[in-house]
């Protein structure tokens, strides 16, 4: 576990961890397959230093996404499930709230930390710890099916005690975190009762760029092993060099990273991390396995179009948008909820720590049913990130979107992409969009054929 799939308490609490997790992790980047001889080429100004991975072999055209019978089989069945999941495990989270305020388990937990001490700094970490741990671990058969499921299919090579492991280091992480915004939350509560959901909106935001600047730092490095990409293949890192110089953003050598994932997955990607002196570039093993330098420098080209375009700064503005309509939601909901069940799940009111659980069940809700329009604000920037893409490699990279269509094909295969997502599924539950449809895309983007240039790289 790690910021992108933090517990449930985290995503609700004001929602900000959504945030943390699409921009802090990799927004998925264009992997891919094999390339022509001639993209095999050196380009122009590279060195011609050979990587130390094994290219793939050349790849046949694509024109659409396709699978073998077996793994279209796969790949439809596994889609299906998912989405059954994602269903399952939001009401199965709702539940465990459900169950928490049942059986009083929050306010047992304020009991013994208001009999241990009377002040609310040692009770908070008292009390923090214990409703954390309690619903995430009452979460772990979710967590357990997940990996089970990914390993089950072949994405995932991760063995059960390093994913323990991983499940343990991101525990720490989520009761650190936690106990500080648990202790912001009612802080404000407390001196201001009726504008408590503005200031901790407020509270809430420079602490989400503080996490996003320091999540490639402190929390990547504890789940996987990086390297300096120059020391792992050059010719690599000096085509994304180029790439990023292009794109006008300074990322040298010295901020690519290797990161070994092949230890845990077998899905493939490349992303952009960070924001200021943190930002970086990193490329998965298993993606320089399996593509070719043109195909990452595409994805690079991809992830790169986040920051070009502004997206890092347009999800933070919409997210914020976003958690001070769920908070004031929260503060019109959470009163009436407490004021007709409080006394049977013996909460004093919304300035006990035991108030917690019911205010996490509402603001789960109301993400829930926002889904369909975040995730549709994310498609739209992701098909802006392809598009720019596809515009920053065209003139480095022969045939670049062929080249991004043989990397979303390898991104398919990899990570067993269904073809024909159920429509509700891509609605309410996709933050990028279907493989199929970013292919065809790939295929007939192109501006220069009418002596045209592009919209974002001219």
């Amino acid at each position: 576990m790690n910021l992108r799939t933090g517990a449930l308490w985290a995503a609700c609490l004001a929602v900000l961890f959504s945030l943390a997790f699409f921009v802090g992790a990799s927004l998925p980047a264009a992997q891919a397959p094999q390339p022509s001889a001639q993209s095999q080429q050196a380009q122009p100004g590279l060195p011609s230093a050979q990587p130390v991975s094994p290219q793939p072999p050349a790849a046949q055209p694509v024109t659409a996404y396709t699978l073998p019978p077996e793994l279209y089989r796969k790949a439809r069945n596994l889609g299906r499930i998912r989405f059954r999941y994602a269903i399952i495990s939001f009401f199965y989270g709702l539940l465990i709230l459900w169950i928490v305020l049942r059986c009083r388990l929050a306010p047992r937990f304020r009991d013994w930390a208001e009999r241990c001490s009377p002040r609310r700094v040692l009770q908070v970490l008292i009390f923090s710890p214990l409703l954390i741990l309690t619903i995430d671990i009452l979460e772990i058969p979710t967590g357990i099916y997940d990996n089970w499921l990914s390993r089950k299919y072949g994405i995932s090579v991760q063995g059960w005690a390093s994913w323990t492991w991983d499940w343990a280091k991101g525990e720490a992480i989520s009761v650190i975190v936690g106990t500080i915004l648990i202790a912001i939350l009612y802080a404000v509560i407390r001196r201001s009762p009726r504008r408590w959901w503005f200031y901790f909106w407020l509270a809430s935001l420079p602490l989400l760029v503080f996490a996003i600047f320091l999540q490639p730092l402190i929390v990547d490095p504890l789940f996987h092993k990086f390297e300096p990409l120059a020391e792992k293949d050059p010719s690599l890192a000096a085509a994304l060099e180029q790439m990023a110089r292009r794109a006008g953003e300074n990322i040298p050598q010295d901020r690519m990273f290797w990161m070994r994932a092949s230890e845990k997955s077998n899905a493939v990607d490349a992303y952009v991390t960070g924001i200021g002196s943190s930002k970086r570039i990193v490329v998965w093993d298993t993606a320089i396995a399996k593509m070719t330098t043109p195909e990452i420098v595409f994805a690079a080209g991809h992830e790169m179009g986040h920051y070009v375009l502004h997206h890092i700064v347009k999800l933070i503005l919409f997210y914020a948008a976003a958690i001070f309509v769920f908070l004031a939601l929260g503060y019109l909901c959470v009163g009436r909820m407490l004021a007709r069940w409080g006394s049977h799940w013996a909460i004093r009111g919304l300035d006990d720590w035991a108030s917690l659980p019911a205010l996490l069940l509402l603001l789960s809700i109301f993400s829930f049913a926002a889904d369909p329009a975040t995730n549709a604000f994310s498609r739209y920037v992701e098909h802006q990130a392809d598009q720019y893409g596809l515009e920053v490699t065209h003139g480095l990279t022969p045939d670049s979107g062929q080249v991004a269509a043989q990397a979303f094909e390898v991104l398919g295969v990899n990570n067993l992409a269904d073809p024909r997502p159920n429509p509700v599924d891509v609605i309410w539950f996709y933050d990028h969009p279907p493989v199929s449809s970013r292919i065809r895309f790939c295929l007939s983007y192109d501006p220069w054929a009418k002596g045209g240039h592009g919209e974002f790289v001219p």
